[in-house]
């Protein structure tokens, strides 16, 4: 009986330790199933951060393209328009040109008057014989100044067609320097503001345009300078002024080239996101 039981109890301690090593070698199964399932999901969120800052990349290249294109399209344009006022500039100095030679009257009204002293008068009044002047001195005179005046002028609209425009802006502020009173006045004031809003000098360029709008009201350069002065403030972020002023274009001079142009300009600035 004794031998049974010790029989007995063997087995019992034998089956136990025996599945005691079974429910071990299934614990360290399970937790290495577990490290492998956790490594692979590591290397699933690795991949998947790669895979963004691969797509983070493939944008960064699409929105630098677009940048560039967005700058060769305002360099485009910028140059569309210069040359498009170039063209009309060449169609006004020609008429200027024209005029001058038409009309010689006004060729000797646009030239400055020359100051000569008064000769002291002799007895009675009159002043001596030979302080006359030769006949046809002073007709001489005024159309040879009336040409220097064209040539100036033409040699610096020359140099803002040619993208000279520091050499052009010297050349109108000369213009405007020694013939404040010429019939091309307005236009070298014009053109002078030009040559300063191409090349991004937005303040003086405001300034030039304004000076024409004040001084010369009736020129048919003002519903052009006014546009500018529109442009000259949105590019110094002046956008309140500068919708008043392009507003007050399309109302001062409708149907015109530069009402079409303000209300454009004024549709662009009203979308959202401008």
């Amino acid at each position: 009986m004794a031998g049974a039981f010790a029989s007995a109890m063997f087995f019992a301690v034998t089956a136990a330790a025996q599945d005691s090593r079974l429910s071990l070698a299934d614990r360290v199964a399970r937790l290495e199933q577990q490290a492998q399932n956790q490594d692979q999901g590591g290397i699933g969120m690795v991949n998947q951060v790669q895979q963004l800052q691969a797509q983070i990349q493939q944008l960064q290249g699409q929105i630098e393209e677009l940048q560039h294109q967005l700058q060769g399209l305002q360099d485009k344009g910028k140059s569309q328009y210069v040359d498009l006022d170039s063209r009309l500039g060449r169609l006004e100095a020609g008429a200027g040109a024209a005029s001058g030679n038409n009309n010689p009257a006004a060729a000797n009204a646009a030239a400055p008057a020359v100051n000569t002293p008064v000769a002291d008068k002799g007895k009675g009044g009159k002043p001596p014989a030979n302080t006359a002047q030769p006949a046809g001195a002073a007709s001489a005179a005024a159309p040879a100044d009336a040409a220097g005046a064209q040539a100036i002028y033409d040699a610096a609209f020359k140099s803002l067609r040619s993208g000279d425009y520091a050499q052009a802006s010297r050349g109108f502020r000369g213009f405007i320097q020694q013939y404040p009173d010429h019939a091309l006045t307005p236009n070298a004031f014009y053109w002078l503001g030009e040559s300063y809003y191409v090349t991004m000098n937005y303040p003086v360029a405001l300034e030039t345009f304004q000076h024409l709008l004040s001084q010369f009201p009736q020129s048919d350069k003002v519903p052009d300078a006014l546009l500018k002065v529109g442009y000259s403030q949105l590019e110094l972020k002046q956008t309140d002024a500068a919708k008043a002023t392009l507003k007050s274009v399309t109302a001062k001079y409708p149907g015109s080239k530069a009402a079409g142009l303000a209300q454009e300009r004024l549709r662009r600035v009203q979308q959202p996101g401008n």
